[in-house]
């Protein structure tokens, strides 16, 4: 089929390298006139305050509604996007760490033991099930509507799984019966479920995202709608804040040393319930907007092999006119670069590598970032920054821990989002993961090494410092791109079901660390263990162990490619055809230079601003000498 001539400009030049007769932009043709620029294949246009930047072999081969969108300014539809699948994401963050500010309250409900010391708690298999269950569901929903989205289209399964999302929420709150067993049944039962569809959330709004992104702000976008996880990690404690102090004006008790009975008011039972239940709000008031988008084109040109349905709906979305190749979709679809399967040896060849890359590094950064965030409380109440539960009531308890963890989430969790948002189109995903990474590892093993220093009353509040770097880090970080690239690397008709298996990964690490963490971090004396917990390997020993953790993230990041600036078809390979050579999907020379300079430095000033924090931090200044030298080794290789 020959390419339309859209509209024409006279007369044609000629710049050196050959005489330009028509040039495919938009995938329309254009014979140009000045200004303009041709070099290395890419031609360089000015369009009013803009730069119209255009990789000639690359338009054309790729499909006009394609293109279309990889060169697109940003618009209104993309905001919208991003709200819609960034509300999903808020959900679930609130879901998944609300728990951990409610299980001490349950502990002291329904666990309570008359004449014991301190207040009741979970015993630890209940305490497991808890806060694990629905990581599992999780886990569970990450594969299975990862690989549903790449067989029935992503936007429907999109509401099965906010649907779910919403009825699961609402049930965590109820309960069959008031014994413990079935109260803790029932929340378990509700919130595997509750994962299930959170799960789906995952491989969906990321693929979407990426589908309706265009090259040049994608990371951007996808991470935004990743970053909606800050905001529901702070809804969650805010929530908990209002709903706590609005009980502990109304119902007055004294502390557990004074009344153990007393201290748990019979009214405390609704507040974790309302906290629980109100997680459903935001996943409702988006679904209508769920509804109403459109199925991505990607999806419906090169999946579903639908050229006109792919057209229209993205006319519609730009306001644009835009043409339905059938016989350029037909000829794609022919090609072996677009048939290969998830278990083929091609797979393996041409994405192996990528996919254990985004496993690994997705489960070793979950392992480390679960286990801080779901037992927060428990580091806190260890260096005494949450005073002991015997001095407090029950909703007092609830009061002190969210407000520990809202504190976290405002001045490290909720900037480090966005601070990738900002930057991780400049500086790539690379850099951005293997920095996260590294400083990870530092801080983890600042608070570990001189754990007893950080437990003395003076030196508190530089431990939670710290503590904020990791987080702040795992933001600006791991916890971000390994959420971005497998909606990036994969074939689209593997798409979603990629970035499922990553996520589950992912998740998998999130119950190692949910129950690891659970028992390691008790005391190596068994007279100081909480009850029914056989004596760990302590906190300090537990953040060595992270650090481990993070530094071998750190490593097998190498593994994983740099998406910055290329379309998903360039990165793919869905475009290549058996004589055109093809792109190296894996070449170094993608990772910038000036990324990874930015990158030296900021370890550079980072470690010598935290040296001066205290005297402890002397033998990381050895460290600081060493990560310097570390890192300007590997900088001098081409990425």
């Amino acid at each position: 089929m020959s390419p339309r001539v859209s509209r024409s400009f006279s007369p044609p030049i000629s710049h050196g390298e050959g005489h330009l007769k028509h040039l495919v932009t938009d995938s329309l043709v254009y014979v140009p006139s000045p200004p303009l620029v041709l070099k290395a294949g890419y031609l360089y246009r000015s369009v009013g305050r803009g730069l119209l930047v255009v990789d000639i072999a690359m338009a054309g081969e790729q499909l006009q509604v394609l293109n279309a969108l990889d060169l697109a300014k940003t618009q209104w539809y993309h905001f919208t996007a991003i709200v819609i699948a960034g509300m999903g994401f808020f959900t679930d963050a609130y879901d998944l760490f609300s728990i951990s500010l409610v299980t001490k309250l349950l502990g002291r409900i329904y666990y309570h033991v008359d004449g014991a010391a301190k207040p009741g708690i979970l015993p630890p298999n209940v305490s497991a099930a808890v806060n694990g269950v629905a990581l599992c569901g999780t886990l569970a929903g990450q594969l299975f509507f990862g690989w549903l989205g790449d067989k029935m289209g992503r936007k429907s399964v999109y509401g099965m799984t906010l649907i779910l999302m919403v009825v699961c929420s609402i049930a965590s709150g109820l309960s069959f019966g008031d014994e413990p067993k079935a109260v803790i049944a029932t929340l378990c039962f509700f919130r595997f479920w509750l994962g299930f569809g959170i799960g789906g959330d995952y491989p969906l709004s990321a693929t979407i995202m990426s589908e309706y992104a265009n090259k040049k702000t994608r990371g951007a976008f996808i991470a935004a709608v990743f970053a909606m996880q800050g905001f529901g990690i702070l809804a969650g404690g805010i929530v908990s804040l209002i709903v706590s102090a609005a009980f502990d004006h109304k119902f007055k008790a004294p502390s557990y040393q004074l009344d153990p009975v007393g201290s748990t008011v019979p009214q405390a039972d609704y507040i974790w319930r309302i906290i629980l239940m109100f997680g459903a709000v935001p996943a409702g008031l988006t679904y209508y907007w769920r509804m109403k988008m459109p199925e991505t084109a990607r999806y419906t040109a090169l999946v579903a092999k639908n050229a006109k349905k792919a057209a229209a709906d993205m006319s519609k979305v730009l306001q644009v006119d835009i043409e339905a190749e059938e016989s350029k979709v037909e000829k794609l679809a022919t090609e072996p670069t677009n048939s290969f399967g998830l278990f083929s040896k091609e797979f393996a060849k041409r994405h192996g590598l990528h996919l254990i890359g985004t496993t690994t590094t997705w489960f070793l950064l979950d392992i480390a970032f679960y286990s801080q965030n779901l037992f927060q409380k428990d580091i806190f109440s260890a260096i005494g920054w949450i005073p002991k539960a015997e001095t407090m009531n029950a909703v007092q308890e609830v009061y002190r821990i969210a407000k520990a963890q809202t504190l976290i989430a405002l001045c490290s969790t909720v900037p480090g989002y966005w601070f990738t948002v900002a930057l991780i189109d400049y500086m790539g995903r690379f850099a951005i993961q293997l920095m996260g990474f590294f400083f990870m590892t530092v801080f983890m093993f600042a608070l570990a090494i001189p754990y007893h220093h950080w437990t003395l009353k003076p030196n508190r509040i530089g431990f939670v410092v710290i503590y904020s770097f990791t987080f702040f880090f795992a933001n600006f970080g791991p916890n971000a791109t390994t959420f971005v690239v497998p909606a990036e690397i994969f074939p689209a008709r593997l798409r979603s079901t990629c970035h499922g298996i990553s996520a589950a990964s992912g998740k998998a690490g999130a119950i190692i660390g949910a129950f690891g963490f659970l028992y390691a971090a008790q005391n190596q004396d068994k007279t100081k263990t909480d009850a029914g917990y056989p004596p760990g390997i302590g906190v300090k020993n537990s953040l060595i162990v992270l650090g481990v953790v993070n530094f071998l993230g750190m490593l097998f990041t190498f593994l994983v490619p740099e998406p910055k600036g290329k379309s998903l078809e360039e990165l793919t390979g869905e475009n290549d055809q058996e004589d055109r050579p093809q792109v190296d999907q894996q070449s170094p020379s993608t990772r910038t230079g000036p990324a990874t300079i930015l990158v030296i430095l900021t370890t550079i000033t980072s470690l010598s601003l935290l040296s001066p924090l205290s005297s402890l931090l002397s033998p990381p200044r050895a460290l600081k000498s060493g990560t310097a030298l570390f890192l300007c080794s590997f900088s001098k290789l081409p990425f």
